[in-house]
């Protein structure tokens, strides 16, 4: 088991290192951002208001989609608001030092660039499947979009790898620190905790993704408030810290941390890594991913659901991480040791606030953020499964999904989190390939949508106007779907 462990390691240092990962997935959101103006600055205010506000594109059929942009939203948000908020940013700064938090930063700042385009493609050439539901991402827009057979085998790696992470970024890991905390916090042993939460995953995935869109809908935002909401408490009660936490941030960014605490000092070298490891783990741009669900959403163009998307990874990165990375550094509790990472937030917490009750909170805010990316996880799971396998084996990746949910709770999953971070880079290397080699369709139809409806304010009608005979017009797609699906 250690040699296996050593070989992961080896791996993943490879994958997640200066020369493949790294460059690939920062050059590839710079790319994105340079192709599309930067789109995630100057569209940002609208974005928010059509995700948050508006919710759902007047006039658009339920044909024209399985749930509401809204709903898509929080789906993708709950797969990715996880663990790797409170526990993957402790481990980035107790080994990366606080300049890990700014290379997570640009990590979410480029990773918006891609989020659009993932999602922006996974509505342009989405399918309906044998059932009639809507499904699409980078399993069909890496095949149809660039064509031939290397299309063909970026997909299928894609697929394979997608499900193969699901059972541990969308699961163990995120089970085990839920399990871990709440005996820690409330005594609950492992095994009912487990027991539990299989029932209550097994009852919720066998509706599917409405099902999954419904639960999400009424429970992400409670959980972003109450964390986000204690956070900004704890900050204000430790307002003269935040200048200094922030000049550590991006000094020690450019060069590296020396040892304090239980902290054993880090090069910048380090800190570009564990910042964008645990950031893409966090926000998940560019793994195609949370583009799974931005297929199922009820939207009139692509360009909408890309914006719609490209709020998450904000939300994510430029809010939540935020603030568990700020509240670790403020209290100095970052350097307590990549060993003690699960607890570090928690501690935090406790000394930021000054009182011995704040793990409960953290432990509160960890069981919503971790079983919600359990619900969204297993969605891209079966999705990715159907490609593969076909509609019947949907259901029993389901009910085993479910299983797997009761053995992270119970078994100790240290080796699972490096399998996480290499089985992460697995996905998003086929889907950043395909970025890039589609970011010319990605840049010219985002172009001439927003020529003609650069607020975002257009309604479907009005939008089947300017998109007559161009390419990515809903009802154009559909209509060729539709025809493929009666000829199955």
């Amino acid at each position: 088991m250690d040699a296996f462990s050593d070989f992961l390691s080896t791996l993943d240092s490879f994958v997640w290192g200066p020369f493949f990962l790294i460059p690939l997935l920062l050059g590839t959101g710079l790319w994105l951002t340079i192709r599309l103006s930067g789109l995630q600055f100057r569209k940002l205010g609208s974005a928010l208001r059509l995700a948050l506000i508006d919710r759902s594109d007047e006039g658009v059929e339920s044909d024209h989609g399985d749930i509401s942009q809204y709903q898509a939203l929080t789906t993708a948000l709950a797969a990715t608001v996880g663990t790797g908020n409170i526990v993957g940013v402790a481990t980035a700064l107790s080994v990366g030092g606080p300049g890990a938090l700014f290379w997570m930063w640009v990590t979410g700042l480029l990773g918006m660039a891609s989020k659009y385009s993932e999602a922006f493609l996974a509505v342009r050439f989405r399918h309906r499947d044998v059932s009639g539901e809507v499904t699409g991402g980078p399993q069909y827009y890496l095949k149809d979009g660039i064509g031939g057979k290397f299309g063909t085998f970026l997909a299928t790696f894609f697929s394979i790898a997608a499900v193969i992470a699901t059972f541990g970024i969308g699961n163990g890991t995120q089970a085990n620190s839920i399990a871990g905390n709440v005996e820690n916090s409330f005594g609950v042993p492992t095994w009912i905790t487990g027991v539990v939460m299989t029932i209550i995953t097994l009852v919720v995935l066998v509706g599917g993704i409405k099902s999954i869109g419904r639960v999400t809908a009424a429970f992400v935002p409670v959980m972003i408030i109450l964390y986000v909401g204690v956070s900004l408490v704890l900050l204000g009660m430790n307002l003269p810290a935040i200048p200094g936490a922030f000049e550590q941030v991006f000094s020690q960014a450019f060069t590296g941390s020396a040892a304090t605490g239980g902290f054993i000092g880090s090069t910048i070298m380090i800190a570009v890594q564990m910042g964008v490891a645990r950031g893409i783990f966090s926000n998940e741009s560019g793994m195609g991913s949370a583009a799974i669900a931005a297929a199922a959403a009820k939207t009139s163009h692509p360009a909408r659901q890309g914006l719609v998307s490209m709020t998450q990874t904000f939300i994510d990165t430029i809010i939540v991480v935020t603030m568990t990375g700020l509240v670790l550094v403020i209290t100095g509790q970052w350097a307590g040791g990549k060993a003690n990472a699960s607890i570090l937030t928690s501690k935090a917490f406790d000394a930021g606030l000054g009182v011995s009750w704040g793990h409960y909170i953290v432990t509160i805010a960890l069981v919503m953020f971790a079983y919600s990316t359990i619900l969204g996880w297993c969605y891209y799971g079966e999705r990715n499964i159907e490609k593969l396998f076909g509609r019947r084996f949907v259901m029993p990746y389901r009910v085993v999904f479910s299983l797997i949910v009761y053995v992270g709770c119970v078994t100790s999953l240290d080796v699972v989190w490096t399998f996480s971070d290499l089985a992460n880079g697995l996905m998003a290397a086929p889907n950043l390939i395909g970025l890039l080699i589609m970011s010319g369709l990605i840049a010219r139809e985002t172009k001439y949508y927003l020529d003609h409806d650069p607020h975002l304010r257009a309604n479907k009608d009005q939008v089947d106007d300017f998109m007559v005979g161009r390419p990515g017009a809903i009802d154009a797609h559909w209509d060729a779907v539709k025809h493929e699906s009666n000829h199955r």
